[in-house]
């Protein structure tokens, strides 16, 4: 396997601990990782890439581009300054990671080893996603060795259309959020908010039930809303506002067990739309990892499996909701809490890690890359070729 790997994301390394953080950074023990953000635009003259090494031993590149750069210009100054990469540091064999096909825009041109697509979101339902996305995937498919899909969800929609997909949901990184299971300081912020509270962690964006959240908030004020993240793609004056719902910004990874363990339910107030349909939360294990009891709307990787094994009591009406937050205000049974135990030891980022890896290893020696199956439109049936 190649000792280089090029990862390119539509995320910042440093924004939100979540999926790519978790397996780049295990990653980063076998290969040189090098992490390629989106560009941030500055009032400068020399267009270059910002590097850095974060502690896990990633390296992290931030394209800089000059203020008034021509959008129609942006992919080939990237794809100028990617070169320069690869050519200074005499990279030759590699690994292409990506998690957004927009990312070919610059390096359709590249040459990798060995091709990987790990798609975490259904970025075309994301609010305002690039009109060309869906083409752009179609082309990632066809260049990839390997699909790896966090969730069922995105699993049905792409094993149709590549014939080496394999499901591998997020997992959990249980001796951090097991840590909320024994006393933790209350954070400052937090500790004046009485309880009991009902708490949420994780970017705050089109995806969240606004409505719901305003419901409930005031059908109980005894309650105390909790929501710990930063706010994306909406503005805040957008979010609802009441004496018990509280926002308290964006937190680093290693502070979530401090809050987590100082609430009494936690909550998934996802929106059903078109942004939604394909997540799965990875937050839906941390929570459980700290046995806090967890009440969701039916979103789809959610309810199977965790709805149907009792782990997450699902909801879906705001009456529904408040309902299943007053059940989870009892104390959990020891069944729940054995269940739990059974269902988180099944599972970790280290070995979803080694078993992507396994593929990755079979893909690398398999040689020629692996048929693509494009969906074809038949009647309003999709049938594939």
């Amino acid at each position: 396997m190649p000792a280089t790997v090029l990862c390119f994301s539509h995320l910042r390394w440093r924004f939100v601990f979540q999926r790519p953080q978790h397996l780049l950074t295990r990653y980063a023990q076998l290969a040189n990782v090098t992490f390629f953000e989106e560009p941030i635009y500055e009032e400068r003259l020399d267009p270059h890439i910002a590097l850095s090494l974060d502690a896990s031993g990633v390296t992290v590149a931030t394209p800089l581009l000059p203020s008034d750069t021509p959008q129609q210009e942006v992919a080939r100054i990237q794809a100028t300054l990617l070169d320069q990469y690869v050519l200074e540091r005499n990279i030759d064999e590699f690994v292409a990671w990506y998690y957004t096909p927009m990312a070919l825009l610059f390096s359709r041109h590249l040459k990798p080893a060995l091709t990987v697509f790990d798609c975490m979101d259904e970025l075309s339902a994301f609010q305002n996603a690039p009109a060309e996305l869906h083409e752009l995937e179609s082309e990632l498919l066809s260049k990839a060795d390997v699909v790896f899909a966090g969730g069922r969800s995105l699993y049905e929609a792409r094993q149709g259309r590549h014939s080496n997909v394999h499901e591998f949901p997020s997992s959990i990184d249980r001796s951090h959020f097991s840590a909320a299971n024994t006393p933790q300081q209350d954070p400052l912020d937090q500790s004046l908010i009485p309880h009991p509270r009902i708490g949420f962690f994780g970017v705050l964006d089109e995806r969240l039930d606004r409505d719901l959240l305003s419901t409930l908030a005031t059908a109980h004020a005894e309650w105390q809303f909790v929501l710990v993240g930063p706010v994306v793609k909406i503005r805040d004056e957008d979010l609802p506002r009441a004496s018990n719902i509280h926002y308290l910004g964006r937190k680093e990874y290693g502070e979530l067990p401090m809050y987590l363990a100082n609430w009494d339910v936690a909550m998934l107030p996802f929106a059903l739309n078109e942004s939604t349909f394909f997540i799965s939360p990875t937050k839906t294990l941390e929570y459980l990892a700290a046995s806090r009891p967890v009440v969701s709307t039916p979103i789809r990787d959610v309810v199977e499996p965790y709805g149907r094994l009792g782990l997450v009591r699902i909801a879906a009406t705001a009456d529904e909701f408040g309902a299943a937050i007053k059940r989870s205000l009892e104390r959990p049974s020891r069944e729940w809490l054995e269940n739990v135990d059974r269902f988180l030891a099944r599972t970790s980022w280290e070995e979803t890690f080694d078993s992507m890896m396994k593929e990755m290893r079979n893909s690398f020696y398999m040689g020629p890359k692996t048929e693509v199956l494009e969906p074809l439109q038949k009647g309003g049936i999709t049938t594939h070729v």
